[in-house]
């Protein structure tokens, strides 16, 4: 997030309070006031992660300014570029063509995701030997839980990570800290004074200390949470703090409008554990990928990756959704597809309901698609499922003794991937996608695993550059 510092806000390199005073926190109020929350939570947010990671594995990429692309292709568009590129007016998002019109010189890298999951994970244990993490939010973000004695450092226990970050890394990898009450406090900390900064908010430093932010800047206030605010009147900080509990829960629809609420005034929210529902993964189409019969092999593919991670965590599905997305323009459009069938962890029988799922998209499909989507869900355990459950059969003919063979095909089938390779064997010709990685890309709040890499892993110093 880019945000300014206004004129109340003092900071200088190694951060500030939110009140404006920078240094260590004051315990005093504390004291003072036994029912005011203490701060307990510290947000730890990377800078440009993905760019600052290419920059960290290659010094010669370093004050330089970077675009980290998905594709090596001309028409693709950055999904990181380094803070030099922000300097300069490129956003991520932009096109390659936009940003060479800014900057005619800037590098562009392709994106390596297990690279960075390597990374990540040097990182968590760096983090650990100075606090343990609580949680962990995404590839760059990470969370966790303070002591008072912990809380007590304030500045200087954020000054400790960073400095044992730059002792294992190299300075190019940099992160910002928020320390708060609530989570959700120590986030927008973290995200207030970047790159590189340092933010302690207080609970009687609220709302004054956030009055210069947007909504938009807000976590949790998406686009279509803004204009329900809109709609209700709250169109500034002062407004969104007056509303009631109860007024939050019903803007935003449900409970998590109060928790929300809860949160900003520095009282926590706690969530439940949350279920895994489904697995599915989708991919942008290149121009030249956009053929039928590549847009069909990148449907299976990512169907395999799907069902591979089902397996992983021992549980079954019971429905699967294909879903086209087409571009801007006349055929702008959605098409979504979905089957059901008995809870089922082989390969073949997903296969065979998307198979069903492509005949009926070649039949009824009125635009070019340029993204698919494979999901599974309807997700269950061994435990939840009910004999009649087990004893359904598939529409194309299934029985018991039918479904365990082929389990037993899809587990020797992933036994044999892990000791010989990704592509070691395939059930059905093993398409090659355009950009690798299916299945394996980083998204928010989802870091893949080692085994979702199908390609042969890529040295930290290999980077690779856009040919175009």
């Amino acid at each position: 997030m880019t945000s300014t510092t206004p004129n109340n806000f003092s900071s200088d390199d190694s951060g500030a309070t939110c009140d404006g005073s920078a240094g260590e926190m004051s315990t005093q109020n504390a004291s003072k006031n036994e029912g005011t929350p203490n701060v307990e939570r510290l947000y730890l947010d990377f800078d440009s992660f993905f760019a600052s990671a290419e920059q960290h594995f290659n010094a010669e990429l370093r004050g330089r300014p970077l675009g980290v692309v998905p594709l090596d292709s001309p028409h693709t568009s950055c999904i990181a570029v380094s803070r030099e590129a922000k300097a300069r007016g490129v956003k991520s998002g932009a096109t390659i063509r936009a940003a060479r019109q800014v900057i005619p010189d800037m590098v562009f890298v392709i994106a390596r995701h297990d690279a960075y999951v390597r990374l990540h994970k040097r990182i968590l244990a760096v983090i650990g030997t100075i606090l343990p993490v609580e949680r962990v939010r995404s590839i760059d973000e990470v969370v966790c839980h303070l002591t008072p004695s912990e809380a007590a450092e304030g500045r200087a226990l954020a000054d400790r990570i960073k400095t044992a970050l730059a002792g294992a890394f190299s300075p190019a990898l940099t992160c910002s800290i928020g320390m708060a009450p609530t989570e959700l406090l120590a986030k927008i900390g973290a995200e207030m004074n970047k790159p590189d900064g340092f933010v302690l908010i207080k609970v009687e430093d609220l709302p004054g200390c956030l009055s210069h932010l947007d909504l938009r800047d807000l976590p949790g206030i998406s686009k279509g949470i803004g204009a329900r605010l809109a709609a209700a009147g709250v169109e500034d900080i002062d407004a969104l703090w007056r509303l009631a509990p109860k007024q939050a829960r019903k803007i935003w629809g449900n409970v998590e409008g109060e928790r929300f609420w809860n949160e900003l005034h520095g009282i926590h929210a706690e969530r439940p554990e949350t279920k895994k529902s489904m697995y599915g993964h989708s991919r942008v189409l290149p121009r030249d990928s956009r053929t039928p019969d590549k847009v069909e092999a990148c449907a299976r593919q990512l169907l395999l990756s799907a069902t591979r991670r089902l397996r992983r965590d021992n549980l079954r599905a019971t429905e699967l959704t294909l879903g086209f997305r087409g571009g801007r323009g006349a055929e702008d459009g959605r098409w979504n597809w979905r089957d059901t069938f008995p809870a089922a962890r082989d390969d073949r029988t997903f296969m065979r309901a998307l198979s069903e799922g492509l005949r009926e998209a070649r039949r009824t499909l009125r635009f070019s698609p340029q993204a698919v989507s494979v999901t599974i869900h309807g997700v269950v355990s061994d435990a939840e499922i009910t004999g009649d459950l087990f004893g359904g059969t598939l529409e194309m003919g299934s029985d018991t003794a039918s479904r365990e063979k082929w389990e037993m095909v899809s587990d020797l089938m992933d036994t044999l991937r892990k000791s010989h390779g990704a592509k070691a064997l395939s059930l059905g010709v093993q398409d090659e996608v355009f950009g690798g990685y299916v299945g394996a890309k980083i998204a928010f709040g989802r870091i893949p695993d080692e085994a979702d890499f199908s390609e042969a892993a890529t040295a930290d110093e290999e980077t690779h550059f856009l040919s175009f």
